[in-house]
Parts: C-alpha cells; structure tokens; sequence
C-alpha cells in the first residue's frame, strides 16, 4: 500500500526517509544529528509551554502533564517519546507508513502511549482535529508548498494554543554548513537530504504564521560547537532556529 500523499508532500523525500526507517534509533548512525540536536529542542519546546499555559508547573515530574499535542513530520519518534515522557498526549503523524511503524515498535518496547498515524495535515484539518501545541520540527524544509502546510499545520491550533517549528535559515552559511560539510564532506547525512532553496528565512516563516492568525512570534537560533559535537540554544539564526507562536 502506498504512503498517504497531498500537495504539502514530496514523494521522494517520503521514499527516502521510509527506506531509512529501521535506522531512526541509531544514536551514531544516519539520524546522529538529530539525535545530538535533540535536547536543545525539547528544552526549547518544554520551556516555551511552561511560559505559555499557565497550569503547568515546572516542578511537576511530568510538566506537560495534560496536554494535547500533535507532532507533525515525526519521523521515527524522536522527538514524540521524550514529549511523552514529560506527560503530553502525543499524537505523531508522518506520510512515511515504514517510518510509523517503526516509530510505533520503539514506542512500545518503551511501554510509552503514543498515538502514530500514517496521515498528512489534510487528513486531520479535513477532520477538523484540533490541539494544545502542534510541533513541526526539521520537516518545513522538505516539503514542496510551505505556505499551504503552514496553513494546514496552524489550523491544526486549538484558540489560545501553540505551534513550535524548527527549521534551516536560507543563508550561505547554512548552505556551507547543513548542506555542504554536513552532507559532502562530514558524511553526517545523506547526500541529497536537504535543499538549499527550500530552506526558509525567519522573517518568511513568521509572516506565513502571521498570515494564519498567529501572533506573539518567538525566534531562538540553535548553534552547534563543533568541538564538544554539542548543540545550544542561542541569539544565532544564521542556520538552524526554532520559532513558537500562539493562535489567536
């Protein structure tokens, strides 16, 4: 059976994450980056919903506690496990079925409720489905139509709740550096994983969140020190950031 598709989806970017799927949890193989980024992300979205909901209490052993949350594009989970270690009630779509299902295995190995599906936004805006937080997360960049995704994903924000992305500024470092090094010469990637034009500017991202209601914009840029191989939020936006906004 093929994989789910629509206009926000590039079949050959689905393909080539689906034949990766048995790798997703290997800390020192295709997806090390993400697995080396990872922290920084969680911290980034852990703290952008402990400063937006005011029920939630950062000494809470489960700070999320109570949340709904969809996470967009998840890939073999993760960044959906460690979400629902902290208590959110995940809910992780992504159009590549091998993907899922290997993402489903690993999560129930770990004992962890979380809901996959093999869908695409369309599926679940169509259903009129609606959340506390939907994240998005190294996905904008892969898909061919950002301002109708965008526009799907945001619809996808229940009144007052968040979307939190994470993406590659369109700029000639992180051409050198994501593409490039990481790809060309370092071999942290694939060959082929990203390209550079679709790579999206902060100001590009946040007008297209504008554009859907979203309001109280927030950029962090993530910065990588090559030396301790280490990932940290920072002031830096020139390649990768991560961007939170409310709805309404």
């Amino acid at each position: 059976m093929s994989n789910p598709s629509s206009a926000t989806v590039d079949n050959a970017e689905v393909d080539r994450f689906d034949a990766l799927a048995a790798e997703w949890w290997d800390a020192n193989g295709k997806f090390r980056p993400l697995h080396k980024i990872g922290p920084s992300r969680l911290s980034f979205i852990r703290d952008t919903c402990l400063a937006h909901f005011p029920e939630l209490s950062a000494a809470n052993r489960q700070p999320l506690s109570g949340l709904t949350l969809l996470d967009v594009g998840c890939g073999g989970g993760l960044i959906a496990e460690p979400l629902a270690r902290l208590g959110a009630h995940v809910t992780a779509i992504d159009p590549a079925k091998q993907t899922i299902a290997a993402a489903q295995r690993h999560a129930d190995k770990q004992e962890l409720d979380v809901h996959y599906r093999a869908a695409v936004v369309e599926d679940l805006a169509a259903a009129g489905e609606q959340f506390d937080v939907v994240t998005c997360l190294e996905v904008v960049e892969h898909v061919p139509d950002v301002r109708l995704f965008l526009e799907q994903c945001t619809s996808l924000v229940r009144p007052g709740g968040l979307f939190i992305g994470a993406t590659i500024n369109r700029t000639l470092k992180s051409y050198a550096l994501a593409i490039v090094a990481a790809e060309y010469i370092l071999g942290w990637l694939p060959r082929g994983t990203h390209r550079w034009d679709r790579f999206i500017e902060p100001n590009e991202f946040a007008a297209d969140l504008r554009d859907n209601g979203l309001t109280d914009i927030k950029i962090e840029g993530l910065t990588y020190d090559p030396l301790a191989y280490k990932w940290s939020r920072s002031a830096d936006k020139d390649v990768n950031y991560m961007i939170s906004a409310r709805n309404g």
